[in-house]
């Protein structure tokens, strides 16, 4: 494959010169291009014909016999026997199209990890991704984040929320940031602590600054938004005992980061009320006026219908990831709850090292089956309200709902085709079903992020699956030789 890449690269790369030539930094203007990664193909003049269009726009119909046009990146049209001279045209028979999935919430660089979590506490989550996060070169940061944004396409996902929170370095920020651009992905980055910063200390808010300031070059054209991940105001420790009790955070940390991101305008994002030994996370919030629109926590298992009521107000949204929830014994996921005191609640994949994947189609599957257990009512939660959850629900928890989330005329082309005619997921029913009962990552035919088609025929069109894993599996392997980890 070529080694240059279409994403206005040339851009790219003077944004990162230019903070390189800032003290301390060390940014490597000249980083290579993993030789897994192609160019990025140009956003085309496109017609799918004749498919089951599920556009996911609140009141809009879903067209049995339906045509999408796509140019320049945009929905030009959707409707039956479209004119659409001069485009491309893919047969959309046999598929369900539909807009891409929504991740609101994913370590990315933790996918190098992937099946890591183990057997006892020495080797649980928390002390193996701090342990061998202290260990990530940029370079890891960036083939971690290279393998998931390949999992996200293959898994019919378009947009991710990159919650970093390993950025010991500007470089490891920027080499993460780079698999996004490099990928095709829309998303946000939002910029967060190593994972062994102390509580006390506060993220380089200079250089989330300089990050915000030279956005414009990095964004890959607007597909890439900027936050904040925060670590808010409290937090379970252990006390001297070893046991965990509640404790406030320092304001000389958890303000200066807020203040912060509040200045630039950036959106924040923060874990609370995620367990048993975390709660009333949000009445602190509130009582300090942290609580506003837009702002998104993350699992929220612990939450009262008080602080529900609180961000619903607000205009807060909420993201939940119930197969990590459950894996690491949080608890279980209050998805009607949230519901019923309307908070915007969506969908997201977390971290491989306890999900072992990123199969979205997997994810909703279980939040509608453990809601209707927790209901022990079949009808609680029904499949189209769950779709919505990983589409339109998620594009408005990112602040994206203009562009994407739904497939309507004008809005992005964030599509992806869905094979019908597979054994594990005909005959032909009914569509939400399908997609949240029966579908798998396999089943993604095609995905189109903004226009370009970046899966086909079952098959990545710009990532080398076979090269990546080789590249992905050595930085794996290295960082834990360097982490002595066993």
């Amino acid at each position: 494959m070529a080694s240059g890449i279409h994403i206005r690269r040339r851009a790219f790369l003077g944004g990162v010169a230019a903070l390189g030539a800032m003290q301390g930094f060390g940014i490597r203007a000249q980083a290579a291009i993993s030789p897994s990664v192609g160019n990025l193909p140009s956003r085309g003049n496109i017609v799918i014909r004749n498919a089951y269009v599920l556009t996911m726009e609140p009141g809009q119909a879903d067209l049995p016999d339906g045509d999408v046009h796509v140019d320049n990146g945009s929905i030009v049209d959707i409707g039956t026997n479209l004119a659409a001279p001069g485009a491309e045209i893919i047969d959309g028979r046999g598929f369900i199209v539909m807009p891409g999935l929504i991740d609101t919430h994913w370590h990315m660089w933790t996918t190098l990890l992937r099946n890591m979590s183990g057997d006892d506490r020495a080797h649980g989550y928390f002390p193996m991704t701090t342990a061998l996060g202290k260990v990530f070169t940029p370079r890891d940061m960036y083939y971690g984040t290279l393998l998931s944004s390949a999992e996200a396409l293959h898994s019919g996902t378009t947009t991710v929320h990159d919650w970093c929170h390993n950025v010991m370095s500007y470089e490891h920020a920027v080499e993460d940031l780079r698999a996004l651009q490099e990928t095709g992905l829309r998303g946000r980055f939002s910029y967060g602590p190593a994972r062994s910063t102390p509580l006390t200390q506060p993220i380089n808010v200079a250089d989330l600054a300089r990050m915000q300031g030279d956005w414009a070059g990095l964004s890959n054209e607007g597909l890439l938004t900027l936050g904040l991940a925060w670590r808010g105001v409290q937090a379970p420790l252990p006390n001297a005992d070893g046991k965990l009790e509640l404790r406030p955070l320092s304001p000389d940390m958890y303000r200066v980061e807020y203040e912060a991101a509040r200045k630039l305008n950036l959106p924040i994002t923060v874990h609370l009320n995620s367990n048993k030994f975390d709660s009333g996370h949000i009445l602190a919030l509130q009582k300090l006026g942290y609580v506003f629109n837009g702002l998104q926590v993350i699992h929220a298992i612990n939450t009262t219908p008080e602080e529900m009521d609180i961000l619903a107000a607000a205009g807060a949204s909420v993201s939940i990831s119930p197969a990590s929830e459950l894996r690491i014994g949080f608890g279980l996921t209050k998805i009607g709850e949230f519901l019923d005191h309307k908070v915007n609640l969506a969908l997201s994949v977390d971290t491989t090292p306890l999900t072992g994947n990123a199969d979205m189609f997997g994810i909703m599957k279980l939040a509608q089956n453990l809601e209707n257990g927790r209901a022990e009512n079949e009808f609680k939660l029904p499949a189209r309200r769950v779709l919505e959850l990983a589409t339109i629900e998620g594009a408005k928890a990112l602040g994206l709902a203009d562009r994407t989330g739904s497939l309507k005329k004008g809005k992005r082309a964030d599509i992806i085709m869905v094979g019908t005619r597979d054994v594990n997921i005909g005959p032909f029913t009914d569509p939400a079903y399908m997609l949240v009962d029966s579908a798998q990552a396999s089943n993604v035919d095609t995905v189109l992020v903004d226009g370009r088609i970046l899966k086909r025929k079952g098959k990545l069109t710009t990532i080398d699956t076979g090269k990546l894993m080789e590249e992905a599996s050595a930085a794996s392997q290295g960082v834990r030789q360097r982490a002595n980890w066993k």
